[in-house]
């Protein structure tokens, strides 16, 4: 049966549990473009040493203010400088505590625009490929990234949520409407698993920001695993 692996949005919080990083596979690590500086990443990459967990690197557009969930309008050479400096951050961090990135997955606003967008998606594949050519994107299933990842023979993971609220067309419910975020642990560790078993994602997230975020990840890490759709490799 094919699995997915379980993959968490960290080193958002200054008061992030550290058993988060035990009870996934890979740590989406923010690397300075909504959050993030050396020491935080410095902690996550440690966190994810000492747990065995896969580090994927999670930049944003540079938006503090708005926790990169807006999107913005750049220049592409101003918006690809933005992102091979987060990567780079990431990745020094990573090679002097003796690990590698794997895998780079954008948040927020800069996900659903290099999905929706092919100059977004173009900015983003650029950054990668000048700081981390040999990694994994992650993504929705369809999009302008998936598109051109496979046009470039890049790997590319189709990715579901297992606490968000999807449309009836597939899509996810907007931030801020009603019920968009899903809280109860059941319900979450029932999506995740309906999810791997549709066979259109390779990873499922879970969100590390959100308040009852280890009671959510404990609950789908155990519903996956017992289903024996969990890949831990």
């Amino acid at each position: 049966m094919v699995g997915v692996t379980l993959n968490m949005d960290l080193g958002e919080l200054p008061d992030e549990p550290e058993a988060l990083y035990a009870c996934c596979t890979v740590a989406n690590v923010a690397c300075g473009g909504h959050v993030g500086d050396a020491a935080s990443m410095s902690d996550a990459v440690g966190r994810c040493v000492r747990y065995r967990c896969r580090l994927s690197a999670h930049p944003s557009y540079p938006d503090r203010a708005s926790f990169g969930r807006v999107s913005m309008t750049l220049p592409q050479d101003v918006l690809v400088r933005a992102l091979v400096t987060q990567l780079e951050a990431l990745q020094a961090t990573a090679t002097a505590q003796g690990t590698t990135v794997t895998a780079v997955k954008p948040h927020g606003a800069l996900y659903h625009d290099a999905a929706s967008t092919s100059a977004t998606a173009q900015a983003l594949l650029d950054a990668v490929d000048r700081v981390l050519p040999a990694v994994t994107l992650v993504g929705p299933p369809v999009g302008a990234l998936a598109r051109l990842c496979a046009a470039r023979g890049l790997g590319y993971a189709r990715e579901g949520f297992a606490d968000r609220a999807y449309r009836a067309d597939g899509g996810l419910l907007a931030r801020g409407q009603p019920g968009a975020l899903l809280l109860d642990p059941a319900a979450c560790a029932a999506q995740a698993v309906r999810l791997a078993q549709g066979g259109q994602v390779e990873t499922v997230c879970v969100h590390g920001d959100t308040p009852n975020a280890l009671a959510v990840v404990t609950a789908v890490r155990d519903a996956l695993a017992n289903a024996g759709l969990l890949v831990t490799r």
